[in-house]
């Protein structure tokens, strides 16, 4: 409550020392702008409007070349293909084929593995009596053990295949594909984004390269000025910065427009603009400014144009004009309206 109280009389007494009312705060007029930055470093291919055009939402502003994100989408579309047929193949399970195929082999390594026995028994008899010596029964005797590990192999593959396909495998299979599909989504986003176009209706304010050139990857290719009611961007006198906040109502005067507008502050800025608190006297701390965004109520000021200068003055608890006082006189006939006197078109 003492804050409260003192500010008020803070502010009367600044404005009986200066001799008059507050000092106003001085700027241009200004529009959102927006900066489109280029998503990869490609050659420009296009640039269908000029600057100063005025485009809709979603026009094409500047289209990049294409061809080697293309050529990357074609790739992880590739790879999304061949991730899909391997997860199809897994839960489809085993080709009826291979599983013939799989006994046809199991039945030869039974084969083998009898020949095998048979061979190392015979052998093993004419050891006995003398014919053969005990190096041709240990050849025989390796045979019948390749022979038994072939069959132990041909076995477990039979097995695999009438079992189908585990959990696990499946898992991994559709881990793989879903990894698929975000690449390719992202490679699909990054080509799309090579057309830079406008995300709302507005103003072409500069096209900073020309056709051929190559922009790097995230620089501005086009700044737009949105079409929208533009507001005052002002420097605030140090000595009424106290009484200024965000909500201060405020009439702003514009060169070529009789009536001043209504508006209301946006933002004001916490550091003082160009000199540091820290490097001033006395004297000069009363020359610092901060800079402040002012939004202009009145709908006929959409029309303005950009850069136009104005003068912004605050309206404090207490003052002698009231928003009532000042609709009044804003709508008054015998002076001219903010749409009178625009052109239509923001200028730099």
């Amino acid at each position: 409550m003492t804050g409260l109280l003192v500010l008020p009389l803070l502010l009367a007494f600044l404005v009986g020392c200066s001799g008059g009312g507050p000092p106003p705060a001085v700027g241009t007029l200004e529009r959102d702008r927006l900066d489109l930055v280029a998503e990869a470093s490609e050659p420009v291919l296009e640039r269908p409007h000029a600057e100063g055009a005025y485009v809709e939402a979603g026009a094409l502003l500047v289209k990049l070349d294409p061809s080697r994100l293309a050529a990357q989408v074609g790739q992880a579309e590739s790879a999304r293909t061949r991730a899909a047929a391997r997860l199809a193949e897994l839960v489809r399970g085993p080709r009826f084929e291979r599983i013939v195929e799989a006994r046809a082999r199991l039945n030869g390594a039974e084969g083998r593995l009898s020949t095998s026995r048979a061979n190392l028994a015979r052998a093993r008899n004419l050891a006995r009596e003398g014919v053969l010596s005990d190096d041709q029964v240990d050849e025989r005797q390796a045979i019948l053990e390749e022979a038994l590990a072939s069959r132990d192999a041909a076995q477990a593959n039979l097995s695999e295949l009438l079992d189908g396909t585990t959990a696990e495998e499946l898992g991994q299979a559709e881990a793989a594909l879903a990894e698929a599909d975000a690449a390719l989504a992202a490679a699909r986003v990054r080509l799309e984004r090579l057309e830079v176009r406008a995300p709302t209706a507005g103003w072409l304010d500069a096209l900073p390269y020309e056709l051929g050139e190559r922009p790097p990857a995230g620089g501005t290719v086009a700044i737009l000025l949105a079409d929208r009611v533009p507001y005052a961007r002002v420097y605030v006198p140090a000595e009424v910065r106290l009484a200024v906040a965000a909500g201060t109502p405020a009439k702003v005067r514009i060169d070529g427009v009789e009536d001043p507008l209504r508006g209301r502050v946006r933002v004001v800025a916490t550091d003082p603009a160009f000199t540091p608190y820290f490097a001033l006297t006395e004297r000069d701390r009363g020359r610092l400014v901060y800079l402040a965004k002012v939004d202009l109520i009145d709908p006929e000021a959409r029309r303005l144009p950009t850069g136009v200068p104005v003068e912004v003055e605050f309206e404090f608890d207490g003052e002698s004009d009231s928003d009532s006082e000042f609709d009044s006189e804003s709508d008054s006939a015998s002076n001219p309206s903010a749409s009178e006197v625009a052109d239509g078109r923001p200028r730099d």
